[in-house]
């Protein structure tokens, strides 16, 4: 949520960055400014009144001392009429306070200054590409039919069992997922990463301040009994975890890692762009979260890249870095870098990871604050958050680039994990 310090100082330039991400702020934004003067009003006016409740008070003790009665109970009127003033004028300052907050909901983060214009993916810059090409012959196959073919993934299991994007993982596939999210996880350990498991599911406040909520309820599965939701990733809890927190700046930057399963319902995907594990309903990510100052928070995105890049280099993946364009951003991201992989069969690029920078947007919300070390003065963090990285397409990526006439040729950083260097059509 954007803070009104930042509207109010310039509300043109927060609209002009706003077009950036192709949102028309200038009414919404400028009612904002409208309401927070009504507020500021109104607020001025309540404190002005207490003041002179204040005195009010102090002349009627010294009249009930002189004896003076009659004028005590006249000023005792007037504090009545000031605290029934004043009890209006508190209503009215709640209701333009919601009314505030009911808009800023609604208005996306202002995009960092380094985003570039665009409208859609097309309009992405390419930063940086890594990775060895495979060269596959002309009969190489898709991950869905090597997974049938090496008995890894049932696709058909998981559509009895639940429905279509919930796949079935057997033997060695299995095996290939745990060794992922093993080796992903040690890698964030390495990096100085603190792990934690949290819950699966929250509350509203928790989608509510991370942004999820209410931009992307029809995205979410809803537990409706209990007015919970299963979550899209781990960044909502494990952000949830600094939400209503005060931190001293001595304990920033906060780093903090997590495996979860996640839940997309992905509502109006079909086609070809979401066979096999291209686009899954529930799917296995290892997510990586920064608690950061505003001063160091692009050095933490930085780091975060290198993070991310060096786990597809041990990973023999051939990849790309995307910056994206304001039109293919997030609602709540201020900068938000994508990475890609080659899937040589699908001859396509898959996204694997984004990696962002909210500035103070989802803070703000979480009411997520740090105590400065120089004057003790309290400030909104800036938070960001990675995929380090999600399984699925990760997956498809090696089965489909490592394929051999033997079998699936694993990345060597995975043999330790998965036991085995061939995956092939023997179970274990």
């Amino acid at each position: 949520m954007l803070t009104l310090q930042l509207i109010n100082e310039n509300p043109e330039e927060v609209i002009a960055r706003l077009a950036v991400k192709h949102f028309d702020g200038r009414e919404p934004i400028m009612r904002v400014v409208e309401l927070d003067k009504e507020r500021r009003a109104s607020q001025k006016l309540r404190d002005d009144n207490s003041a002179q409740l204040n005195k009010l008070a102090a002349q009627i003790g010294a009249l009930m001392k002189q004896g003076q009665r009659d004028q005590a109970e006249q000023v005792k009127a007037q504090v009545a009429e000031l605290k029934t003033a004043n009890k209006e004028i508190e209503d009215k300052v709640k209701a333009t306070e919601a009314a505030i907050e009911e808009i800023l909901l609604s208005v996306p983060n202002v995009p960092y200054s380094g985003v570039p214009e665009g409208r859609t993916a097309d309009d992405n810059i390419v930063e940086k590409t890594g990775g060895p090409m495979p060269d596959l012959p002309a009969d190489a196959l898709p991950h869905w039919d090597l997974a049938k073919k090496y008995n890894l993934i049932d696709f058909d299991l998981g559509v009895k069992i639940t429905g279509a994007g919930f796949p079935v993982y057997m033997g060695k596939g299995a095996r290939l997922q745990r060794a992922l999210i093993q080796f992903f996880l040690d890698e964030a350990g390495k990096a100085g990463y603190l792990e934690v498991q949290p819950p699966y599911v929250v509350n509203e406040d928790s989608g509510r301040g991370t942004g999820q909520l209410p931009d992307k309820e029809g995205q979410m599965y809803h537990c409706q009994v209990d007015n919970f939701y299963l979550i899209p990733t781990a960044e909502v809890p494990v952000t949830n975890i600094f939400r209503d927190v005060i931190l001293d700046e001595s304990e920033l930057p906060v780093k903090r890692c997590a495996y979860s399963a996640c839940f997309r319902r992905e509502a109006g995907s079909y086609g070809k762009d979401v066979r096999g594990l291209n686009r899954l309903h529930q799917f296995d990510k290892v997510e990586i979260v920064r608690i950061d100052t505003p001063q160091h928070s692009y050095e933490s995105l930085d780091e975060m890249l290198v993070h991310v890049e060096g786990l597809m280099k041990q990973l023999e993946l051939p990849y790309r870095i995307l910056r994206l364009c304001g039109g293919d951003m997030s609602f709540t991201s201020a900068i938000c870098y994508d990475f890609e992989v080659w899937s040589a069969a699908q001859e396509r690029w898959l996204e694997v990871s984004s990696v962002s920078n909210f500035e103070s947007y989802q803070a703000n919300r979480l009411k997520c604050r740090y105590r400065r070390a120089e004057d003790k003065k309290i400030e909104l963090c800036h938070t960001l958050n990675g995929s380090a990285l999600a399984l699925p397409r990760i997956v498809a990526a090696i089965i489909e680039n490592n394929q051999t006439p033997e079998g699936i040729r694993i990345p060597k950083c995975l043999v330790p994990y998965c036991g085995f260097e061939i995956l092939d059509d023997k179970n274990f």
